[in-house]
């Protein structure tokens, strides 16, 4: 399983991105499930329609309605990620980073499929490993 993040959404969908080709090529290989959380689908839903427009917004939802990606949510969700907020202030890591590390320690993984270096390089597992392994990044 392999938690997503907004900036891989966002190169799928968008071919002017500069991450698009590794994102597509990634994409097509990739056999494992992807998993997201509610708060990431908010940021990729209003970057999208503010970047793109709004037939690149209704292409994540109809994604989202086909079953492109699950979306995790748990009873714990919201004590944890701002666990993880408030550890990494000073590098200021908000609250949608800090759900996808959250999600990785929930559904037992230390992959994040996003192009956000500068946050994830710097962010320690929950569990299961001493760094994330970042895809396409890291494939």
């Amino acid at each position: 399983m392999i938690a997503l993040d907004t900036s891989v959404i966002l190169a799928l969908l968008d071919r002017r991105d500069r991450w698009h080709q590794a994102a597509a090529e990634w994409y097509s290989r990739c056999a494992d499930e992807l998993v997201t959380t509610p708060l990431v689908l908010a940021e990729t839903d209003y970057l999208a329609g503010r970047r793109l427009g709004s037939t690149y917004a209704a292409a994540i939802r109809n994604d989202l309605a086909a079953g492109a990606y699950e979306v995790k949510w748990w009873p714990q969700a919201v004590g944890e990620m701002v666990t993880v907020a408030d550890r990494y202030a000073d590098s200021a890591l908000g609250l949608t980073d800090a759900s996808l590390v959250a999600l990785a320690a929930h559904v037992e993984t230390t992959r994040i499929a996003t192009f956000d270096e500068r946050h994830f390089r710097n962010v320690r597992p929950l569990r299961g490993g001493d760094a994330f392994t970042l895809l396409p990044l890291d494939a």
